[in-house]
């Protein structure tokens, strides 16, 4: 196979399969979404029948206010929210809707943190920008570059310093509470909860960007877990059940500022169209019915304990040749994971940068072989679904070893 990317021909649970009919257990789930796994029954059924009585209004319909009801009730930060069709299109009016709110223009990102591909949000991104080396993008114009302040994650002090140098000038601060846009690594200490309060302090909003994380670390998102609200919140992924769709949503008074009621402009064709909603909201309410997250959470500890050993393995054993020994930092948290080719701590864009690529890439290929599929960049995230049986992780966990043993 090389270096060239392979061709999906269908998917079913947690498993894919290629044009050429190689099977492989899957752990990318399409970046995120198929948290109950590909092609979920109920998720297929509640599709179809939503499809017997058409498939875009342009017009407001009961499964969006269903899943808004839903939303508000699952994240109590949000109080009021709006149906997108991208986590794109949820970041860049998260940004657009808190310059006007608080009437200034600069806005504060973290390094290595990805919130899609709006010109304001692309310096110093992950993703497939840090993949291929350039976590810029060409065509951002110079304004719009100078008015996106790029600090180091886990910082607070560059956060405290920012603030002091640009007094009433910052917007918003917008975030991956955990970012997962450039590997896998977490908050410390009480990093999320310096930015809450220098942005109460400065009367400047607080966005966090839970496109990745929304119901897929916990019922309530990342911010439950560290018990850290946010002003906005922009969601995706998980809430449309594999279609595309995002959301964003926050205080009522901020919310109130988008047309028609306030003077924040934000329209989409298909925002909000009932096969989305229809599969978001059968994903989520199987999710609470099965108790989804415990679930996730005893599927990922099965295959962290198991990659936690080929690593212990691995990592007290020269490399091939006995030039070496490989350096290897796991991470998780629910059913999310990353292994890094690098020594520890990683707790910032730099940190994930030391990674040794070429390592990770022989991994990858190694795992490839065996039938697992991990994702293709040392700066991803793997994804673990509820359709993931134990066998499926034992079998990964002999196939991580092997590769392990091979480099």
């Amino acid at each position: 196979m090389g270096s060239a990317p392979f061709f999906v021909a269908r998917a079913e649970g947690a498993k894919i399969w290629d044009v050429d009919g190689n099977e492989y257990i899957d752990y990318i789930g399409s970046w995120g979404p198929a948290i109950l796994g590909h092609a979920p029954k109920i998720i297929v059924d509640a599709v179809r029948e939503a499809a017997t009585r058409g498939l875009s209004f342009g017009i407001p319909n009961p499964l969006e206010v269903e899943m808004a009801e839903l939303i508000c009730d699952w994240m109590p930060s949000i109080e009021k929210v709006r149906m997108v069709n991208s986590g794109t299109e949820a970041t860049m009016s998260c940004i657009r809707l808190g310059r006007a709110f608080t009437r200034r223009d600069k806005i504060i990102k973290f390094d290595g943190c990805y919130h899609g591909h709006a010109d304001s949000l692309l310096v110093k991104a992950g993703s497939g920008a840090l993949t291929h080396g350039r976590p810029d993008s060409a065509g951002l114009p110079q304004a719009f570059v100078d008015l996106t302040i790029s600090l180091p994650f886990n910082d607070a002090n560059r956060v405290r310093k920012c603030f002091a140098q640009n007094k009433a000038q910052i917007a918003a601060v917008i975030v991956e509470p955990v970012p997962a846009n450039s590997g896998l690594y977490f908050p410390t200490d009480n990093f999320l909860s310096v930015l809450r309060e220098e942005c109460t302090r400065n009367g400047a909003l607080l966005i966090f960007d839970e496109v990745i994380t929304g119901f897929r670390v916990a019922r309530g998102g990342a911010q439950e877990i560290y018990g850290v609200k946010s002003d906005l919140t922009a969601l995706g992924k998980i809430i449309g059940g594999g279609f595309p769709v995002g959301a964003f949503g926050g205080r009522a008074e901020i919310m109130d500022q988008l047309s028609p009621d306030g003077p924040v402009y934000q329209a989409g064709t298909l925002s909000g169209n009932p096969l989305g909603m229809a599969a978001g909201l059968a994903q989520l309410r199987e999710l609470e019915r099965i108790d989804g997250w415990k679930l996730l959470d005893d599927l990922g500890a099965q295959f962290e304990k198991l990659a936690r050993d080929a690593i212990k393995f691995a990592t007290a054993n020269p490399c091939r040749g006995g030039q070496a020994k490989i350096n290897i930092t796991f991470h998780r948290l629910g059913s999310m994971f990353c292994l890094f080719f690098a020594s520890g701590p990683i707790i910032d864009l730099a940190g994930a940068r030391r990674s040794d690529l070429k390592m990770f890439t022989r991994f990858f290929h190694a795992c490839l072989k065996r039938g697992v599929c991990f994702a293709p960049s040392q700066f991803e995230t793997g994804f673990i679904s509820t359709s993931h049986t134990q066998h499926d992780i034992e079998a990964t966990g002999a196939a991580v070893r092997e590769a392990l043993a091979e480099l």
